[in-house]
């Protein structure tokens, strides 16, 4: 890979979403497909908590497994696709699928989580009702 890349246009123009968020869980990096996903600018979304796009219901285990990765350094969903329920601007519920890359220091502690995410809302919601379809003609044919 060539030393010349420029890192920052690499984020910029990536399709799916990018968040970065330190070690307490604030957001550090948010990229144009993230506003796109979940409709907060970047200025809106930096320095705020993952709390932002986690929806309630589902916020004491995303900080569990959160807190133990930091802790631990070890992830499973860097090669795991992790789909999870969450949160638009407007309050919508949106479905997401995302892996994870661990960010370290110097010393080799964690220090932060990259997210790369994708919208599969659309995806989620045509599963959804090709098995009610599918539910009704296996009744209807019973």
């Amino acid at each position: 890979m060539s030393s010349d890349i420029d890192f920052k246009q690499l984020v910029a123009a990536s399709g799916d979403a990018m968040v970065v968020s330190d070690a307490e869980g604030l957001i550090t990096l948010w990229n144009a497909a993230a506003e796109r996903i979940f409709g907060f600018t970047e200025a809106e979304a930096l320095g705020q908590s993952l709390d932002l796009i986690t929806p309630e219901r589902q916020r004491a285990r995303h900080w569990e497994g959160y807190h133990k990765t930091m802790s631990t350094g070890v992830t499973r969903y860097g090669t795991q696709l992790l789909r999870v329920p969450a949160l638009h601007k407007e309050g919508r519920a949106l479905s997401i699928a995302f892996t994870v890359g661990l960010l370290f220091g110097p010393d080799g502690a964690v220090t932060g989580i990259l997210a790369v995410i994708r919208d599969e809302t659309e995806r989620w919601n045509e599963e959804r009702r090709l098995r009610k379809r599918l539910s009704e003609l296996e009744t209807a044919s019973a």
